[in-house]
């Protein structure tokens, strides 16, 4: 049975306490006492299934504070965060639950540093699921079609919590670009999709050696892998984000290869 099956089966044990399982018992309607953690048969930190649980509770409620830093949540941003549910298959008790999280994320008391902290020690250290992470969040932020200043502190400060640098968001806010370009998205244009942006998605220069090349786009299909995040605690209905993610990288390659043929 799934994590998700397990939580609402009744199976708590596996559930942690703390910010995190507060803000989820918060959107179940349930109350869950630290000591479950504890119960036999229980998942201690950093087993997959408890990952699960503190990844889908703090993707969707930190999205809701998010949307919420620039002082009112958009349209857009609450189409983003509903787009995300229908591209993970969300149906149900389950896409009303990550709604709801989205909203206890709105919430002015919501204990944002805390929820953080909890994160990233469910985490124990697993670098590719932070930053997948990170991408859902500055995806989100970027909902309107611009990162607003206030977004943007919330991010690096989210990212600092994290132990993430601003270096590595500004690389992925330029890949994330990039992509919405590739994608068409907010564009009206109907060319197709630039090399500039191609060489961006993989992060490397136009001048980058077809070794350098090889090597970028096998670290970012290798950190993007749908099997490898889910082995590390990614909700297996992310498969489907993750998968999106690695085709638009293997068709950057392949129209980077491509172009340096002729």
């Amino acid at each position: 049975m799934s994590w998700w099956g397990k939580l609402v089966g009744g199976a708590f044990g596996f559930m942690m306490g703390g910010p995190l399982g507060a803000v989820l018992g918060a959107a179940l309607g349930h109350t869950f006492d630290k000591g479950l953690s504890g119960l036999p048969g229980g998942y201690a930190p950093g087993q997959q299934e408890r990952v699960q649980t503190a990844f889908f509770t703090t993707t969707f409620s930190v999205m809701g504070a998010v949307a919420k830093a620039d002082g009112r949540v958009s349209k857009q941003e609450i189409q983003l965060a509903e787009s995300l549910m229908s591209q993970m298959g969300l149906q149900g008790e389950m896409r009303r639950t990550a709604m709801r999280l989205f909203s206890e994320g709105k919430a002015p008391d919501f204990p944002l540093d805390e929820v953080l902290q909890q994160f990233r020690s469910e985490c124990r250290g697993r670098s590719t699921l932070i930053r997948m992470f990170i991408e859902i969040q500055l995806q989100a932020a970027y909902a309107d079609g611009q990162l607003h200043k206030t977004e943007d502190r919330l991010l690096l400060h989210i990212c600092a919590r994290l132990g993430f640098s601003e270096a590595e968001f500004r690389a992925i806010e330029r890949m994330l670009q990039a992509q919405r370009h590739y994608s068409g998205a907010g564009s009206a244009q109907a060319a197709g999709p630039s090399l500039d942006d191609a060489y961006a998605i993989l992060g490397v220069k136009p001048g980058a050696t077809d070794a350098e090349l090889k090597k970028a786009y096998r670290r970012l299909i290798s950190q993007h892998h749908p099997d490898k995040l889910v082995s590390k605690g990614l909700p297996e209905e992310m498969m489907k984000v993750a998968s999106r993610k690695t085709h638009e990288i293997k068709q950057a390659y392949e129209q980077i290869k491509e172009s340096r043929l002729h």
